[in-house]
């Protein structure tokens, strides 16, 4: 479980493709800290530390990216030199800073414009038709991993678009100040609303 503040930008140092896909991340945490078999969310994505660098050496972790992640996640999110918001696995009695983040994408969303507004950006996200409905103004959602307040929502014939302002810290602290029209995001909606999408998918089949 997690809570989407981030604590740490993360850059792919490698990767090597057996059955899975080995991709070793250069972190700034502590590994000596880090269990094998601990969760680490890249990106918004949970992933188990598999290979960790030694204590007091530079710092790095690997994990192991399935075929079906990589099918669910970003387009060009793994690659060589790549950055990444990463956030450990919150611990008990820990701050709840942001909101519940589960790691698991819901999709995949395009950044369709970004402007200044102030000293924040603001940033449009169309998103896939099956998410539009779980995404609120005013509500909780998670964007490559970051805990973030929808601003507004517009239903635009077969699409749906959200907007978000992303503050002068958050935009220096994540990756997000980078991002730019055309990149692809992965987003998690909120853990609430995927229980109630469970229950009209079901009570609808019923």
């Amino acid at each position: 479980m997690f809570t989407g503040i981030i604590t740490d930008i993360g850059t792919i140092d490698s990767i090597e493709t057996r059955g899975d896909m080995r991709v070793v991340v250069r972190t700034a945490y502590d590994t000596g800290s880090v269990d094998l078999g601990a969760s680490i969310a890249c990106s918004g994505v949970c992933l188990t530390v598999v290979d960790k660098s030694p204590a007091g050496g530079p710092g790095w972790f690997a994990v192991d990216v399935s075929g079906e992640t990589l099918s669910c996640t970003a387009q060009g999110q793994w690659r060589e030199g790549r950055r990444l918001n990463l956030e450990r696995a919150m611990k008990l009695g820990d701050e709840m800073g942001g909101h519940i983040v589960t790691g698991h994408v819901d999709g995949v969303a395009e950044v369709v414009a970004v402007a200044a507004e102030g000293d924040s950006k603001r940033i449009d996200i169309a998103v896939p038709a099956d998410i539009a409905p779980y995404v609120a103004g005013k509500g909780s959602i998670t964007i490559d991993g970051v805990s973030l307040t929808v601003n507004g929502v517009a239903d635009e014939g077969a699409r749906s678009r959200f907007w978000i302002n992303v503050i002068p810290h958050t935009q220096g602290a994540t990756t997000l100040g980078g991002l730019e029209p055309g990149m692809a995001v992965n987003i998690e909606i909120d853990v609430l609303a995927r229980y109630l999408k469970r229950m009209e998918a079901y009570h609808g089949a019923a």
